[in-house]
């Protein structure tokens, strides 16, 4: 059966990342944690679009793995990579998408975790410092630090990592007196922005969970809720609605997969498109 006790996987990350995830994967998983920061993470894109980020997000975590794997010659390697948008329910919320990615070419294998949540990415374009101060307030600021630029989103003239309200009130000034407009946003990088740092650490718990859910077939980690069967008849008029009646658990080795039951016999009429249209 597979372990990943006494394995080495190299993290790299410039963004204190390895704060939130490394103790917790050594503590649940007794793996080690190896931190590395010897590539400019950067270049594979920024969430202040100086670069534009190729490929999708998990793409993005499995390259900064790999890379982190050539760096110091490791078979193993971890890596995340943020998402920012609205949420997927309403569109109304601004959401945050974590996934942190964990890659074993000794044993062969893939493993991802995955925490959203409600995050904090606002932005304003302020005509005074009054707007300013008002929305540093809004944005969590001085925990949440601040990105200023003049005239509009995509000027390059940009200072990120603004921590503190001297720093804030003169970058405000500088923006000001080149076009008279400023643009402040939310610095989106990990170790500025609390609330990511959380849904970093909440996708570490995620992978933890994976890891530990081994193939009754293969015994291979990864072992994972993959998909629902749904169709649980309303407990009212007996008509399938779209809740679950089963769940099906795959793994991603051997594709080994077994259909659970759900705890439950029917659904709530509110559930029921007959009963409930």
């Amino acid at each position: 059966m597979f372990s990943c006790s006494g394995s080495i996987f190299v993290f790299l990350t410039r963004h204190g990342k390895e704060k939130a995830v490394s103790p917790l994967l050594e503590e649940k998983l007794g793996c080690k944690i190896l931190h590395t920061d010897g590539y400019d993470t950067d270049l594979l894109g920024t969430f202040s679009r100086e670069r534009k980020r190729a490929g999708s997000q998990i793409d993005a975590a499995r390259r900064k793995a790999r890379i982190g794997m050539e760096l110091t010659g490791l078979k193993r390697g971890i890596a995340s990579e943020g998402a920012f948008g609205p949420d997927p329910f309403t569109g109304l919320m601004q959401w945050n998408t974590e996934m942190l990615v964990m890659i074993d070419d000794e044993n062969g294998f893939e493993l991802t975790g995955i925490a959203q949540r409600p995050g904090k990415f606002d932005h304003r374009l302020c005509r005074s410092w009054a707007e300013a101060e008002e929305f540093a307030m809004l944005a969590g600021f001085p925990s949440h630090h601040l990105v200023v630029r003049p005239g509009h989103q995509e000027d390059l003239r940009i200072e990120k990592g603004i921590s503190d309200w001297e720093a804030l009130k003169l970058s405000f000034e500088n923006a000001f007196t080149a076009s008279g407009l400023v643009f402040i946003e939310n610095d989106l990088r990990a170790h500025a922005n609390p609330d990511r740092m959380e849904t970093i650490r909440l996708a570490a718990l995620d992978l933890c969970e994976k890891a530990l859910s081994l193939c009754p077939a293969c015994g291979s980690p990864g072992f994972w809720l993959a998909e629902y069967v749904r169709g649980l008849p309303c407990s009212d008029c007996g008509m399938p609605t779209q809740r679950p009646m089963s769940e099906i658990w795959k793994c991603p080795s051997c594709r080994f997969h077994e259909q659970r039951g759900v705890n439950s016999d029917s659904a709530s009429p509110q559930h029921c498109d007959r009963c409930n249209p």
